[in-house]
């Protein structure tokens, strides 16, 4: 996983083409006033979408992986907190293949807390459980860029 800020990008100039084309879709479009859903980029090879939430306990939460896409969150309006862990770490459920969803049972190994501008970015290994309030509930529009691996 990798945890940053599109202020810093110079810094991140290793990554994948893939993933360095959704920061350049970012910095294009205003994705604070696309509508929730999906919109896609690519067709299915690399889409996003837009969520729109209250931030809850770690409690009401489920944690998951993809084996198909890399999740690339993207804070536009924050603060949300993202558990996350190694699915070697895990109890790993039935992977669901239709959905790109494995669902998993375990502890967080670490938190991460994205504000606006913050991104993180989820490789088939990275466990996250997403929508952890940070202090206390708060609603959050986030860009979550699906990118087929």
């Amino acid at each position: 996983m990798v945890f940053g800020n599109i202020r810093d990008l110079k810094d991140f100039s290793w990554l994948e083409s893939q993933v360095r084309k959704c920061f350049d879709y970012a910095q294009a479009h205003d994705l604070l006033s696309y509508e929730k859903g999906s919109h896609p980029i690519e067709g299915d090879d690399l889409f996003v979408n837009i969520v729109e939430y209250t931030t809850t306990t770690a409690g009401n939460r489920f944690w998951e992986a993809h084996r198909q896409y890399l999740d690339l969150h993207f804070m536009l309006r924050g603060p949300e907190q993202i558990d996350v862990n190694f699915i070697d770490n895990m109890e790993q459920k039935e992977f669901v293949e239709k959905d790109d969803f494995l669902p998993l049972e375990g502890d967080p190994n670490c938190s991460v807390i994205l504000n606006a501008g913050d991104f993180l970015l989820c490789y088939p290994k990275d466990a996250h459980r997403t929508a952890v309030q940070v202090g206390g509930p708060a609603a959050i529009k986030k860009a979550i860029f699906k990118i087929k691996i």
